[in-house]
């Protein structure tokens, strides 16, 4: 790469130093208060699953017609207290306080102001289900029928009295006579709605009207009377899974940004601790739900990319003062500040959200800045010349920034968003990094140099106390006995390596080589971890309230099936959803006298719920009839006005992902609907299954290392047009990831969505070591020096700055294990333990591969050799 353009730039910046420097810290500071102001987080499933994908498209359309997915209340406590107390009016008003359904005129309870009146106002949830609503609703139902058949029966009473009127007239009756025959004729048509009505009547166990607060009505309706006191019947297993806990289910309404459901769920929060539905029998309520927890994963993003930068920047601070030996030894942390603000503010003003891994990206980027930094830095105080460090260093640094730059870009290939993101913020981070280390760098650079050369002011020193006290740490950080013996150590190991990396090359390379094969062979063992509870911030009350509500239910997530046809109401569809939701529940374990229990799936509201009173093979009058009867309140739930799309819903226990395919494989394989019906799998498990499927494939993982090693290759080859060039760097980065892969068996940290890039990261960062030294060697070998003392040279100049730009780097990726965050806490683990092995690995193979490549061994042709041999063929 030529080097007239840095030069260029670098004269550029040095007419203007002081411009150039107040230019780019105005606009990282603009840049930084920008995305602090304006990023929002976000730990959506658009962030986890492509929209394109069909699972997504499937899950979209559900939501669109029932509503997105719900914010559950669990409600813990024995049923008979619940249900048939005064506990069941209090969840009732709680029910409709969640629902935003305040009667027009009446102040919601909480005042104007308060969760019920805010909910109302902004309407966020569809549609409420509950035991409150429920019994309410067949309250309500029973006495509409009742009003019904009665004004029914009393208008067929008055025909019959009327027609018998007439008769005994017509027959020669007089008047009274004929008014006899017509009352008993209404008599009887009222003794037989009598009987029509007390069959009802003991049916439910009613002496009177059903009333909410009626126990003997509520017992009937709730509990089956075959089975313990208080066992709720098996067909409302979705409103009372267990004889000791109850559900509330909030369905939001779909298409809410991510602000609008974090505030919703702050309102249902609040709603539930208001001291009107408090529970008087000892029963409680929990707030958990798919939404929830993910609106309190969004919410610790932002706090962890605070806790991120403040350990980065203090952690880096450190590292410098004991690896980095020059002065000006902070500006390279300074120019990373401003290279991640730039960075962040471009992420804020394109309006891309903050994500999981997103908040990665600040440590890494860091890393990189500084390691740009410290390289150009080192490279003017070696050559005595900013102007001539920009000419001879800039390209290659750049070069180094491209190549790493594309081994990044792989990660676009990812099926997962946040890690496509994570990939392409690497990317542009470290293009305004690498601009920021020659402009910024340079301009700092060339005023110090500037005041010590000709005779000027120099900048006003700090303080004597200021001085002293930096004095001080610097001593204690790097100037201590313990520090100078390691530097010393590393010093006599540097040189044995180099010996051994001359006197005999191969023998250092086949190690080398059969290692990373050893490591290759073994990456398809190692585990993914894909346990969401895992991965996740423990702390969280969401996560622990979502556990609760498994232990309770024996539900943690719920997979819809969506079914489509012309005409729902036919007994053929209506008989194969129902006889693949059975088949399905028995395979999973459940059974209507064991329960969810240990199952694996268990029912949820759905379509086939509503014909179990209607027999077996339901006639399609029935289905239509039962359908028409049926309050739309419920229907919408299960079936669209048009009866076009109906869903079954399953509830899933929480477990691994890996396992939770298998199921969603198993539901698939027996999905067999009739001719002219569809059926697909939706919802947030099916989601969440199927990307953990693609990212923990380790073929998929193979094509990762393959395409980085490809976009490094092609970037160096249109750098360097030497194919030995470009090429030597790559074989020390190839087996690093042979490497690394065998180090991550061998302690046994499993892989995560984030980890299982880490191929791609060993690649990118690698890269920067292999190239800068691989060419920093070219150059001593140009110069006229031996194999020995060219990588003496090499390795007492460049590699020193490698050696602390990639401590650096490292300790960048170290700040991720302090996360509260799960993923990106395991994350920083391997990523650590793999980036130390592959900067010590590039380190000690490299030479032994520039040895035998220089010796004409490591047979990697030049382009122009390749044409010329295809000239004279």
């Amino acid at each position: 790469m030529d080097g007239e353009p840095f030069r260029r730039l670098v004269a550029w910046v040095a007419r203007r130093p002081a411009a150039v420097i107040g230019a780019v810290v105005a606009l990282s500071v603009a840049g930084g208060l920008f995305a602090a102001l304006t990023l929002h987080p976000t730990a959506a499933t658009d962030t986890l699953v492509g929209r394109g994908t069909d699972t997504y498209k499937a899950t979209q359309r559900y939501h669109d017609r029932f509503g997105d997915d719900s914010v559950v209340v669990l409600v813990r406590g024995p049923l008979p207290r619940l249900v048939l107390t005064q506990d069941i009016e209090r969840l009732l008003g709680l029910e409709g306080c969640l629902s935003g359904n305040a009667p027009p005129g009446v102040t919601p309870r909480g005042g104007f102001n308060g969760p019920c009146a805010r909910l109302a106002r902004d309407k966020p949830v569809q549609v409420v289900y509950g035991p409150g609503t429920f019994i309410n609703e067949s309250v309500r139902q029973i006495s509409d029928q009742f009003t019904a058949q009665s004004q029914a029966k009393a208008a067929q009473a008055q025909r019959v009295a009327d027609a018998a009127y007439r008769l005994a007239r017509g027959k020669g009756f007089g008047v009274a006579a004929a008014r006899k025959y017509a009352a008993q004729a209404k008599q009887l048509v009222y003794a037989q709605f009598t009987r029509d009505v007390l069959q009802l009547a003991l049916r439910y166990g009613l002496r009177s009207p059903p009333r909410l607060n009626d126990p003997t009505f509520v017992s009937t309706l709730v509990f089956d009377a075959t089975k313990p006191t208080g066992t709720p019947k098996s067909r409302f297993a979705y409103l009372f899974p267990t004889r000791n806990s109850a559900v509330v289910q909030a369905r939001l309404k779909p298409g809410l940004s991510d602000a609008q459901r974090d505030r919703a769920i702050s309102e249902i929060r609040a709603a539930v601790r208001m001291p009107d539905w408090h529970l008087r029998n000892g029963e409680s309520y929990l707030v958990t739900g798919a939404p929830v927890l993910v609106s309190d994963i969004s919410g610790t993003i932002s706090h962890s990319l605070v806790v991120l930068l403040i350990a980065a920047l203090l952690i880096m601070a450190a590292t410098l003062a004991i690896v980095f030996r020059a002065p000006l030894r902070l500006l390279p942390l300074g120019i990373a500040v401003c290279a991640a603000a730039l960075t962040f503010g471009a992420l804020a003003v394109v309006g891309a959200p903050l994500t999981m891994a997103t908040i990665g990206v600040l440590p890494v980027l860091i890393g990189l800045a500084v390691d740009y930094a410290i390289q150009y830095q080192s490279r003017c105080n070696e050559e005595g010349d900013v102007m001539r460090a920009a000419t001879v260093g800039a390209p290659t640094i750049a070069t180094a920034g491209a190549a790493t730059a594309a081994g990044f870009l792989v990660l676009v290939l990812s099926p997962v968003p946040m890690v496509r993101g994570f990939g392409l913020l690497l990317v542009v981070g470290i293009g305004l990094a690498l601009a920021c280390a020659l402009t910024v760098g340079s301009a700092v650079l060339l005023r110090a140099r500037g005041a010590a050369a000709d005779g000027s002011p120099r900048p006003r020193r700090s303080p004597a106390a200021l001085s002293a006290a930096w004095r001080g740490a610097e001593d204690l950080l790097a100037s201590n006995r313990a520090s100078i013996a390691l530097r010393r150590a590393g010093s006599a190991t540097g040189a044995r390596v180099l010996g051994v990396a001359v006197r005999d090359p191969r023998r250092v390379v086949l190690v080398g080589l059969v290692l990373a094969v050893a490591g290759w062979g073994l990456d398809t063992q190692t585990r993914v971890e894909s346990n969401i509870q895992k991965l996740v911030p423990q702390s969280l009350g969401s996560l622990k309230n979502l556990k609760a509500l498994q232990e309770s239910t024996g539900v943690g997530g719920e997979i819809d099936v969506t079914v489509q046809a012309k005409d729902l109401t036919d007994p053929r569809v209506v008989g194969w959803m129902s006889d693949y939701q059975q088949g399905l529940l028995r395979h999973y374990g459940y059974s209507d006298t064991r329960g969810c229990g240990h199952a694996t799936l268990c029912p949820a509201f759905s379509l086939p719920d509503l014909f179990r009173t209607t027999g077996a093979h339901p006639s399609k009058a029935a289905i239509n009839a039962l359908l028409d009867a049926v309050p739309p309140y419920f229907s919408q739930a299960v079936i669209t006005n048009d009866r076009t799309v109906a869903t079954l819903a399953f509830g899933i226990r929480l477990m691994p992902l890996s396992k939770q395919q298998d199921v969603i494989d198993t539901m698939a394989s027996q999905l067999h609907p009739p001719p002219g019906v569809k059926a697909e799998l939706a919802g947030l498990p099916v989601l969440a299954a199927a990307a953990n499927a693609k990212v923990s494939s380790s073929w998929r993982r193979l094509g990762t290392l393959l395409a980085g090693l490809l976009a490094v290759a092609l970037v160096l080859l249109l750098a360097f047009r030497s194919t030995a060039r470009a090429l030597v760097p790559l074989v020390p980065i190839a087996l690093a990831t042979g490497w690394s892969a065998l180090i991550l068996f061998c302690v046994r940290i499993p892989l995560n969505p984030m980890s299982v890039t880490l191929g791609a990261l060993v690649i990118a960062i690698s890269t920067e070591f292999s190239v800068l030294l691989a060419e920093r060697y070219r150059q001593e070998r140009r110069a006229g020096h031996g194999e020995r003392e060219a990588l003496e040279r090499t390795y007492r100049s460049t590699g020193a700055a490698v050696i602390a730009s990639g401590t650096t780097a490292i300790a960048g990726f170290a700040v991720l294990v302090i996360s509260d965050i799960a993923m990106l806490r395991n994350f920083g683990i391997v990523t650590v333990i793999d980036l130390a092995v592959s900067l010590l690995g590039v380190l000690i193979v490299l030479p032994s591969v520039l040895v035998l490549a220089g010796r004409g061994e490591l047979v990697l042709p030049s382009l122009s050799r390749l044409r010329r041999a295809r000239a004279v063929a």
